[in-house]
């Protein structure tokens, strides 16, 4: 049997075949192009690659090419780096690395511990059109609430009567008239300056209907209290460094709507969507967040416990002579953990049996906040495990089966 492994680059990539005695069969550098593809896919043909019987493949990631690998029934390995580093100090002591010879140990790591990876999923198209937009509108909401954070800090070191103003508002900084403005005044000095009318005219830009001269009046009183300030020159300069970061902001905001209603648009054609979004706490966003993280390949979690702790909501135990402890899972899917502590936040509000199950967790086992909806969150990925490998919607009672208090009551 020959088994590949490829160390990818931007514009080149090294491929090497192996056998079973781990004789180096052959070794090449392909272009990152559509020829390079050709050549890799006729170098593993002139090996004995079939459709019947396609050589295993070792990567550590490229998203195109790997998208040409995965043709039939072809099992692509994805080889996290910190494990290639170690498999590449298991022979040589010297800690000398080439690009060819991360490519060798690649392909060794299937020849001795291919039952120890497990390969990429096979999801299918609906899935992966589902999981781009996906993915894409929650890095996009991190990124908003980043930028939103570094406009807030950077406030905070000239501009304090600004933060002060809009601290009554619901998400204050990112609202239309904040950044109204802080473009109309982006210092404190000029916010000053500004009339009774100029700021009545900044809120109606941003699309305010009511109370507006009331509003004008008390934005007013605030910027023209007494407030430290920075040197003038100085003043000027951070401003233009805010009104960039607004910039920012606003397209920020502006991706995550669009991605949003991508989201929307592409989940409910999935096969899964009706059955995702029966349990409660799920909607069409974090919905399509589980989706795009768990796919929809059956066979990729052989049962609810590897998909737990894929997720990080299972805790892992550490052992060691006479001392163990049982800690949370710090090496996880980020995506799916994340979008896990909101579904059990809000499934909280939305099912009385998450609700008595989180109490329990509080007051009976002692668990904090943050561990209860931990807690909440592994059992309700089990229902989903469940609901999806048998085609069934969620049912409260089935679910959480007993009384609210009794559940609460049993320990």
């Amino acid at each position: 049997m020959i088994y590949c492994g490829i160390d990818w680059a931007e514009s080149t990539h090294d491929v090497a075949l192996v056998d079973d005695a781990g004789v180096l069969v052959t070794k090449r550098r392909i272009t990152d192009d559509a020829v390079g593809y050709k050549i890799l896919l006729d170098l593993l043909a002139e090996f004995g690659d079939t459709e019947e019987a396609p050589i295993p493949v070792a990567i550590e990631t490229s998203r195109l090419l790997v998208a040409v690998l995965r043709t039939g029934r072809r099992k692509v390995f994805a080889i996290n780096p910190m494990a290639a580093a170690r498999y590449r100090d298991r022979h040589p002591v010297s800690r000398k690395k080439s690009d060819a010879g991360d490519a060798l140990v690649l392909a060794n790591i299937l020849r001795t511990d291919m039952h120890a990876h497990r390969p990429l999923p096979q999801d299918s198209d609906m899935a992966r059109v589902v999981s781009v937009p996906a993915r894409a509108q929650q890095d996009a909401t991190w990124n908003r609430q980043q930028i939103s954070n570094q406009l807030r800090s950077l406030l905070r070191e000239y501009y304090p009567s600004a933060l002060t103003a809009f601290e009554s508002w619901r998400n204050g900084l990112c609202r239309p008239e904040a950044h109204e403005l802080l473009r109309a005044a982006p210092t404190p000095t000029r916010a000053a300056r500004l009339t009774h009318t100029q700021l009545q005219a900044a809120l109606k830009r941003a699309d305010r209907q009511r109370g507006i001269a009331a509003e004008a009046e008390r934005l007013r009183e605030i910027f023209r209290a007494d407030w430290a300030h920075q040197p003038s020159l100085v003043e000027e300069a951070l401003g233009k460094q805010m009104l960039a970061l607004v910039v920012h902001l606003e397209a920020a905001y502006t991706a995550a709507d669009d991605l949003a209603e991508a989201v929307e648009e592409a989940f409910p054609q999935h096969p899964d969507a009706e059955i995702i979004l029966s349990f409660p706490g799920l909607g069409h966003q974090l919905g399509a967040r589980v989706l795009a993280e768990i796919g929809d390949d059956r066979s990729r979690f052989s049962d609810a416990r590897g998909l737990k702790a894929y997720a990080g909501a299972s805790p892992i135990t550490r052992a060691s002579g006479k001392k163990s402890a049982v800690t949370r899972r710090w090496v996880k899917n980020d995506h799916l953990n994340h979008a896990g502590y909101l579904w059990a936040f809000s499934a909280i509000s939305a099912s009385p049996g998450a609700k008595a199950h989180y109490r329990r967790r509080r007051d009976s086992c002692g668990d904090w906040h943050a561990a209860a909806q931990r807690n909440l969150f592994n059992r309700m990925l089990g229902q989903l495990y469940h609901c999806l490998q048998h085609r069934e919607l969620f049912e409260e009672q089935a679910a959480f089966p007993g009384p609210p208090e009794l559940e609460v009551s049993a320990a």
